[in-house]
């Protein structure tokens, strides 16, 4: 009687346990079928030189501002977030908590990547170059990361530019 008793109380504290504190290796790595959404693209200022959609002469505009923006199958906003482009003009943005289930769907149909800010007051108009102003879809490359327990599938936007305010006046003889 007594040993079905330090069973039960045993018992008891191992689901306790289990409750409270939940297994590290489950939070620790992620499932073999999670696969994380990249999304990667540039950020240039560009020319004087040249206007429209050009980036003939442009520049990459390092720590300006992109939003990602996912809405759902009616319209409602489901996913928003501001990246950083590095030193080098390039943005690289896991879309955290956007997770697919299988490298075979698609959830990001709704997902668009729009200009939010420059860091240079010489260079802050947001052009619609490559869909910046309207907002850029995501384009798959057939791009991935994989790692021990990571896999991402990255997709692209982009390039992005801004432009100056102020252009010199030249003429052109």
């Amino acid at each position: 009687m007594a040993s079905k008793q330090l069973i039960l109380v045993a018992s008891s504290f191992l689901l306790i346990a289990l409750a409270f504190f939940p297994s590290t290796t489950a939070t620790a790595y992620p499932s073999k079928s999670e696969v994380h959404v990249v999304v990667e693209g540039m950020v240039y200022c560009q020319s004087c030189d040249y206007s429209g959609w050009s980036l003939t002469g442009a520049t990459p505009l390092p720590s300006a501002k992109v939003s990602v923006v996912c809405k759902n199958n009616i319209g409602q906003v489901g996913y928003y977030k501001t990246f950083q482009a590095n030193a080098n003009g390039y943005v690289y943005a896991e879309l955290e908590g956007n997770k697919m289930n299988s490298v075979m769907d698609y959830p990001l149909q709704n997902c668009l990547v729009k200009l939010a800010s420059s860091p240079l007051h010489k260079c802050n108009l947001a052009t619609n170059v490559n869909f910046g102003l309207d907002g850029a879809h995501l384009r798959s490359e057939g791009k991935s990361h994989t790692s021990l327990n990571y896999k991402a599938v990255i997709y692209a936007a982009g390039p992005l530019a801004f432009r100056p305010a102020h252009c010199p006046y030249t003429t052109h003889h």
